[in-house]
């Protein structure tokens, strides 16, 4: 029972409280108005708030009067005539302005107290000290602001990177038009799709389309050596296979040191000229097959069914095959993003075939074409297009009539 006595003594010094100490020094201000908006009361919570006397409020002052200029004429066209049409309104954001001309943010809500017979008699508002809100949401503003900064800053770093890790444009070949693109899924991940085309000198070309495996630094960074090793290795042996293997051998030696997954897939390409056109060789390493548009229209995919994935085991397989880029010819490359899209509402994979069709509707068409076609296309699968995709097309253009010049 002792235990109780304390509980006990608590509750008689509640009881012990009478109505107007806890009307004027309750932890909100209270006052009371006419329908004018003439004060009729207010408790001292609200008076010690803004720096005022009873007898300088009471009688003298109205409710707008004790408003910024803002808030008056907030009051004046909002919060009245909503109170006059519901009779009450409720945890609206004012300023009020202290003695001293501070300002003191506050929730108010008022209510019209009504006679027996309806009419409205006078109005009864509640004043909730907002000022630690106030600073809460600055606060929060301010770090919500440097948050959105610190995207920016991160999303032009990713930007300035992915820029480094392509070309910055492709260049001139005689005899060739050479378009690419580049599709990110996600403006907030470094993507792992790569392309390139640099001269190997006496007229011969290399090109190269790959996908690294993930995403983020970790990819940038393999992308960024493979583009390197691939360029290097050209120079002392521009076979497709070789350059493939070199870079395959590089990755795995890298594998220890770096416990996440560094392998890719990755088509390599040659081009030689050859009356009028080029000859192509082709090496692959687990990467869809390239498709080859004839001028005489129809595609058909140039097959490198077998080579495994860079980087993965040792002595890999890779693929070779042989083709010729003929006038009015195109050679498409592109990543796994193109096929492994599921747009539509049954989501079905679009897949290899789709795109061969696709690509036979086009033929014959430039590089230029195709790629724009193919960019539609893309766009077209809308959110079912959910990973980065590249595409390099590759085109001799048809000669002139006449002069056997390009056209």
């Amino acid at each position: 029972m002792q235990s109780s006595r304390p509980t006990d003594a608590a509750f008689a010094a509640l009881l012990e409280d009478s109505a107007e100490d806890l009307y004027e020094n309750a932890p909100c201000g209270y006052l009371s108005t006419l329908l004018d908006g003439r004060i009729a009361k207010i408790n001292q919570t609200l008076l010690g708030w803004l720096g005022h006397e009873r007898d300088q409020v009471v009688g003298r002052m109205s409710f707008s009067d004790l408003l910024t200029v803002g808030g008056r004429m907030y009051h004046e066209t909002h919060f009245a005539p909503l109170l006059r049409m519901q009779g009450e309104v409720g945890g609206i954001a004012l300023e009020m302005r202290t003695a001293s001309g501070e300002r003191l943010p506050v929730l108010v809500t008022s209510t019209v107290k009504t006679g027996s017979d309806g009419a409205p008699l006078l109005i009864r508002t509640t004043v909730f000290d907002a000022r630690d809100r106030r600073a809460y949401e600055r606060e929060l503003l301010r770090a919500r602001q440097d948050a959105e900064r610190d995207r920016e800053r991160l999303q032009n770093v990713v930007a300035t990177l992915q820029r480094s890790l392509l070309p910055p444009s492709l260049p001139r070949v005689p005899g060739l038009e050479a378009v690419a693109h580049y599709h990110t899924a996600s403006p907030d991940n470094l993507g792992g799709d790569f392309y390139d085309l640099f001269p190997l000198g006496d007229g011969r070309w290399c090109f190269f389309l790959g996908d690294v495996c993930g995403k983020g630094p970790e990819a940038a960074a393999v992308t960024s050596l493979t583009r390197y090793t691939l360029r290097t290795a050209a120079l002392h042996d521009p076979g497709p296979e070789s350059m493939l293997r070199s870079l395959d051998t590089v990755l795995r030696d890298g594998q220890a040191a770096h416990p996440a997954p560094r392998y890719c897939t990755l088509i390599v390409g040659t081009l030689t000229p050859d009356e009028g056109g080029f000859a192509v060789t082709l090496a692959a390493g687990g990467h869809p097959p390239a498709l080859l548009l004839g001028a005489d229209g129809g595609a058909r995919h140039l097959d490198t069914t077998g080579g495994m994935l860079v980087g993965v085991i040792p002595s890999p397989v890779f693929v070779t095959v042989e083709a010729r880029l003929r006038p009015g010819d195109t050679l498409l490359l592109y990543t796994d993003g193109a096929i492994e899209a599921r747009p539509g509402p049954d989501r079905e994979r679009f897949g290899q075939d789709a795109l061969l069709s696709f690509a036979a509707e086009l033929a014959p068409a430039p590089a230029p074409a195709v790629v724009e076609a193919v960019v539609a296309l893309l766009e077209g699968f809308g959110a079912g297009l959910d990973d980065d995709t590249a595409v390099l097309a590759l085109s001799v253009p048809r000669a002139s009539p006449g002069d056997g010049t390009p056209a």
